[in-house]
């Protein structure tokens, strides 16, 4: 590998000088980027437009152009270079002999449309980040470079082809991984490696689920891969849509400039909760009722309770149209009944189509006795007021909050369909202990409002997009799983989490179980075992925590050349904790405070009082305010350059119980980048030996 190679940002250009040379062409890419922004500036569209509306879209779709071509200044429009070896003929090489391409994070042509640079997407961009000594994919130089805001200021060279030149790790690629962290969180395009790499471009037909511990990159391997999909089929996807979904709105507001800064603007991020808000949730469950209400046989509880509704006619329907009278006996309408029901169609479509096939048997009594009746007739019977009101008493309308109300304050009702599922004391655990007047009243918690979502579908079917992603999957309930399961029916899934870092009382004990919720089975399961983010010290310790709370599961094992900054320190008071503080913001970089809950208010007046400015877990850190105060259940997803981590065993006595408790503990040791001083007055928990 060839040194690394520096430059003052405004050193003379020499056509000799390689640095200078790249800085050229970046001057001139971004040049030529201006220009495809003021192309699609000045369109104009008066005279393709036949009416307003179409002006409308093409008026959007070209703004949504505009904001995709901005050149952001300090974010590099290329971060490598690939020179190919061979002519063409190749699969690979898509040019000339020796022809080169600049890989970075969008596709820039010049005013003849030639490429000067080629979005990281791209098929003829793949070995970057997959060749390698032992399948160099027909790439005879590999150079990354290494920028300083957005000032081009290095490059490194890898000459993949030549046997003689040794393999070592790559110089920028460590800095860039290690490069301190201040604001939301960015992409890893320029540094994705191979084995995420071969995630991110998997197909949009097959669904992936994606195991990784602290710092493998799996979040950003996610985001990713959605970027990638829309870029090979942004057709199909712009058609079905697609979803982002995280565990609470500081991790999506932390994640959400991923996406734009790669050119993808139109993705939208929601929680579940976000998902299921059928209500107004005001209320909350303990633990045990929790359980149960997000345990799969309540889906099974909800179809019965709904299907409960049909009755099984004993009266016919009498149609009369003029001087006639159509007579529909009972046992005909208990049979168009019983084949609804074998069908096993959601029940509102089932509503629809009941009057249609009363209203088609009595066609046929009209057809036997010579009339010719048309659609028109059939409608007609259809709404005939008999009808009616037959359909209304066979199989009337179900309101799917109103049914779950019942179900949550009728003890027989619940019974009645919760036979052989729950037993009666996890019946009496769910049933609320006050009567509630109605749907707006009653105080629904989280895990209700899921339920309504399931019995809503079981009655009206759930639209379904393209491409979902679920982030830090572990924390779903069974329950939850089928609410998203529902979004993406016919669509794929990338599903992104951590069996370590399961800190609900309902966490996902496997991934074949919870793929199988949400109706993804045949998933494949990836393991990224590789740790890019947490330095070396600090995932070593809080591995020791693994064989307590995920015995079967592999440790990480970073990857990173800087064994990072770790300490442990005894503290007798809060002033102690503020001192390191102060200490890790002499450093470059975010600096996380993270404590117990419960301890959160303590150190925020302590923070107060010493005059400290502060910011909430997912607000933008800025070189201004670069300290973040994090209770520890909202720290999951999140990353700082340093950590201040306050009582341990505070933060394990702040869970209902110890394995949940040191399962968070394992989430709050894992966010530094950098650095982790972890203060205790208490005695720290056995399980850190």
């Amino acid at each position: 590998m060839s040194p690394l190679s520096d430059g003052p940002a405004g050193a003379p250009t020499d056509s000799d000088d390689p640095l200078s040379r790249e800085r050229s062409h970046l001057a001139r890419s971004r040049s030529a980027l201006r220009a495809m922004r003021e192309d699609a500036e000045n369109l104009d569209i008066r005279d393709v437009t036949a009416n307003w509306v179409n002006a409308e879209v093409l008026h959007r779709q070209i703004a949504e152009r505009i904001k995709a071509l901005a050149d952001l200044s300090h974010t590099p429009l290329f971060f490598g270079r690939l020179d190919y070896l061979h002519a063409p003929g190749s699969d690979l090489a898509e040019g000339a002999e020796g022809e080169r391409f600049y890989i970075g994070r969008r596709h820039v042509h010049d005013d003849g449309g030639d490429p000067m640079v080629i979005d990281w997407r791209a098929p003829v961009s793949q070995p970057f980040y997959r060749a390698s000594k032992k399948d160099p994919m027909d790439v005879g130089l590999r150079r990354r470079f290494g920028y300083t805001g957005g000032d081009l200021t290095a490059y490194e060279d890898e000459h993949l082809s030549d046997p003689a030149e040794a393999a070592s790790t790559s110089k920028l690629l460590q800095q860039e991984i290690e490069r301190p962290r201040v604001g939301p969180m960015r992409d890893i395009v320029a540094t994705i490696q191979p084995e995420q790499d071969e995630i991110v471009r998997s197909g949009l037909s097959g669904s992936v689920c994606v195991q990784g511990g602290p710092g493998t990159g799996k979040t950003a391997v996610g985001l990713h891969r959605v970027a990638y999909l829309l870029y090979a089929h942004r057709e199909r996807l712009a058609r079905t849509g697609t979803l982002v979904i995280g565990p609470n709105k500081s991790f999506l507001h932390y994640i959400e400039q991923v996406l734009p800064a790669l050119g993808e603007l139109e993705v939208r991020q929601a929680t579940v909760d976000d998902l299921v808000a059928h209500v107004e949730v005001r209320g909350s469950d303990d633990a045990s009722a929790a359980v149960i209400k997000g345990d799969a046989r309540m889906a099974q509880v909800l179809r019965r309770a709904v299907r409960s509704h049909v009755t099984v006619p004993a009266e016919p329907v009498v149609v009369v149209r003029g001087s006639r009278r159509w007579r529909v006996p009972a046992y005909e309408l208990e049979e168009i009944v019983r084949e609804l029901l074998d069908r096993d169609i959601r029940y509102g479509a089932a509503h629809q189509a009941l009057p249609q096939r009363i209203a088609h048997a009595v066609l046929v009594q009209m057809e036997r006795s010579g009339e010719a009746p048309d659609d028109r007739v059939q409608d007609a019977v259809a709404r005939n007021p008999a009808v009616k009101a037959a359909v209304k008493a066979i199989w009337p309308q179900v309101d799917p909050a109103k049914l779950v109300l019942r179900l949550l304050t009728d003890a027989e009702f619940l019974a009645a369909h919760a036979e052989g599922l729950l037993d009666e004391g996890e019946q009496k655990e769910i049933l609320w202990a006050k009567p509630v007047r109605s749907v707006k009243s009653a105080k629904w918690s989280a895990a209700d409002a899921v339920l309504i979502d399931e019995a809503t579908d079981l009655v009206q079917r759930t639209h379904s997009l393209g491409h979902v992603v679920l982030d830090e999957a572990q924390d779903l309930s069974p329950m939850q799983y089928r609410a998203v399961g529902r979004r993406c029916t016919t669509g794929s899934a990338t599903v992104l989490g951590d069996l370590a870092q399961g800190t609900t009382p309902w966490a996902t004990r496997s991934w074949e179980e919870a793929l199988g919720h949400l109706g993804k089975g045949d998933a494949v399961v990836e393991e990224l075992t590789a740790g890019f983010r947490v330095p070396t010290d600090v995932i070593t310790y809080a591995s020791r925590l693994l064989p307590h709370i995920a015995p079967g599961l592999a440790p990480v094992a970073s990857v990173r050349e800087n064994p990072g900054f770790f300490e442990v320190r005894a503290s007798t008071a809060d002033a102690e904790v503020l001192g390191a503080v102060e200490e890790l913001l002499g450093h470059e970089g975010s600096v996380g405070l993270i404590a117990a809950d419960a301890r959160i208010p303590v150190l925020a007046e302590a923070l107060t009082a010493a005059g400290r400015t502060y910011l909430g877990p997912g607000e933008e850190t800025t070189a201004e305010t670069r300290l973040t105060l994090v209770p520890a259940s909202l720290a999951k997803g999140l990353e700082y350059d340093y950590v201040v981590l306050d009582e341990p065993q505070a933060v394990v006595d702040g869970e209902p119980d110890e394995r949940t408790g040191l399962r968070r503990l394992y989430v709050a040791l894992t966010r530094a980048v950098s650095g982790l001083v972890v203060t205790h007055a208490a005695p720290l928990p056995a399980e850190l030996g």
